[in-house]
């Protein structure tokens, strides 16, 4: 009995953990490395290269192009970007967001993403699987959880232009756009994004 309650409680923890557990301390991406075979993740970096700037990323400094429909952008850095993330089972981005700026909803199938506001208001929210609209006011300096897998979204809901940065429990936490599923056009996705924030909702007792 004791044995199978171990094998089960093994398997549950396999099941709901992120990334598998690194091998070593660190693991580089290796630049260039041709991949003659596919695992889960990528090749490492000969250990005797390693250097601290592996581990060092200035790509986040700079804000990315909001010059589109969406007036948003999103500068994700995964183990491909940004070597040293690899085998760790994290990832980071950046999102710029006009004032009337928006990323409609979408989803990370591998990954929960936790958002923090650097600057500006953000009005951000999730769907359940109960169909549950989860959604608040965010500003600089709050914290914002969005489960793994469930579609969420985000917008700018001040005067000025926001910026966040999101951190993902899996070094690759992959992106689905119902747009792009159901064949939907973005415009519509951003308009129907948008509707949620019509000016007079009302969230944790905040009205935008």
């Amino acid at each position: 009995m004791m044995k199978f309650c171990m094998i089960m409680f093994c398997a549950i923890f396999v099941s709901v953990s992120s990334d598998s557990d690194n091998m070593q301390d660190t693991c580089p991406t290796a630049p260039g490395e041709q991949r003659i075979f596919f695992i889960n993740g990528y090749p490492c970096k000969n250990p005797t290269e390693i250097n601290a700037q592996d581990f060092k990323s200035t790509k986040l400094t700079v804000a990315g192009d909001t010059d589109n429909y969406l007036q948003s952008s999103v500068t994700l850095l995964t183990a491909s970007e940004f070597p040293g993330l690899n085998t760790l089972g994290l990832s980071v981005s950046r999102t710029d967001l006009e004032k009337d700026g928006s990323v409609p909803f979408h989803s990370h199938p591998r990954s929960s993403e936790m958002l923090y506001v650097v600057k500006g208001v953000v009005f951000a929210g999730f769907l359940d699987t109960n169909e549950k609209m989860f959604q608040t006011v965010l500003r600089k300096g709050d914290v914002f959880v969005f489960p793994r897998g469930l579609l969420h979204f985000c917008l700018s809901s001040g005067f000025e232009q926001a910026t966040a940065l999101s951190f993902y429990n899996s070094q690759n936490p992959g992106v689905v756009n119902i747009g792009g599923l159901f064949g939907i056009d973005q415009e519509r996705i951003k308009n129907m994004t948008r509707s949620l924030d019509s000016g007079s909702v009302v969230t944790d007792g905040e009205e935008l």
